[in-house]
């Protein structure tokens, strides 16, 4: 798994993962009893302008502070000077817990709209193919 995928499977699972990670290393699985939440996760990608081509790097990245609700993933980024700045085309995902993966969309989308940089890029359109489930 990448790391979208992987950013909506792990906000669910309740069990310490590192007694998962340590159980597989072992070859133990059987042993581990995995529990996870039953809320679903969503996840939104925010990239940079430009990207998967060519894109700028080193813009400052605005009010991560004021999200709330969201786990936010850090991916292309990198502090300097104090600040969160733009350092690769995958730059923050935002996951969202919530009882349907409406809502869960939802609230990923408002924190996407929240946070600000120069060139911010982000679908609005990815989940909505699930209408099944929503």
């Amino acid at each position: 798994m990448k790391d979208p995928e992987t950013e909506v499977i792990l906000p669910r699972i309740e069990t310490d993962i590192l007694e998962v990670f340590d159980a597989a290393a072992k070859k133990q699985l059987d042993t581990i009893k995995l529990i996870i939440k039953p809320e679903v996760c969503a996840t939104v990608m925010l990239v940079s302008g430009g990207y998967p081509g060519n894109y700028e790097k080193g813009k400052v990245i605005h009010n991560l502070e004021k999200t709330k609700d969201s786990l936010i993933f850090h991916a292309g980024t990198k502090p300097e000077n104090g600040k969160a700045v733009t350092n690769g085309g995958r730059v923050i995902s935002i996951s969202s817990l919530a009882p349907t993966l409406k809502e869960a969309l939802n609230c990923s989308y408002k924190n996407a709209a929240i946070i600000d940089y120069d060139g911010k890029y982000y679908r609005r359109d990815i989940g909505f193919d699930l209408q099944v489930y929503i």
